[in-house]
């Protein structure tokens, strides 16, 4: 059974090739993979030079230079609102939206965690974007890539009527 998501991570020690790296592992078949991989590509660029242990808003700041540099529209603190019974409930700030596709969530942790993954995930629920980044700037570059397809988020608004969909 289909979580309603997919998921790509990558924890590699070697970065040298990491261009074709990035495209053997994401594939053209996935949705919005040029911009992904394009994403990526200025992921590494910003942790080659700046390396780790700097703070997220630093590397935010950082990425914000390279991505406009690539040609990207980059969206900072991008606000998610929370809604529970029709009613705003709380509200989320992802680090970035580029070109009004991807979320890109930003970490300078040790490595990624589960946690992390979740937090992307919860931001992509909320939103109608079904494409995000989590982008870790820890001892070594970490990259996941998560999908979540809004023909799955309309579970949440009448779930009986999705079901009935499903087995009609």
């Amino acid at each position: 059974m289909s979580h309603g998501f997919t998921r790509i991570f990558t924890d590699t020690q070697d970065l040298t090739g990491v261009h074709s790296l990035v495209m053997d592992r994401l594939g053209t078949n996935l949705k919005h993979s040029e911009l992904t991989a394009q994403i990526i590509r200025v992921f590494y660029e910003v942790y080659n030079e700046l390396g780790h242990g700097f703070l997220e808003s630093t590397y935010a700041g950082a990425m914000v230079v390279a991505l406009e540099e690539a040609g990207l529209k980059a969206g900072r603190e991008f606000s998610v609102p929370v809604w529970f019974r029709g009613r705003k409930v709380g509200q989320y700030f992802a680090h970035f939206v580029v070109d009004n596709t991807i979320l890109l969530e930003l970490k300078a942790a040790r490595s990624l965690d589960p946690a992390h993954e979740a937090q992307l995930l919860h931001y992509l629920v909320a939103t109608n974007i079904e494409v995000g980044l989590l982008l870790n700037f820890g001892l070594r570059p970490q990259f996941g890539r998560l999908l979540f397809d809004n023909e799955r988020k309309k579970i949440r608004e009448n779930p009986y009527e999705f079901v009935a969909k499903v087995f009609a």
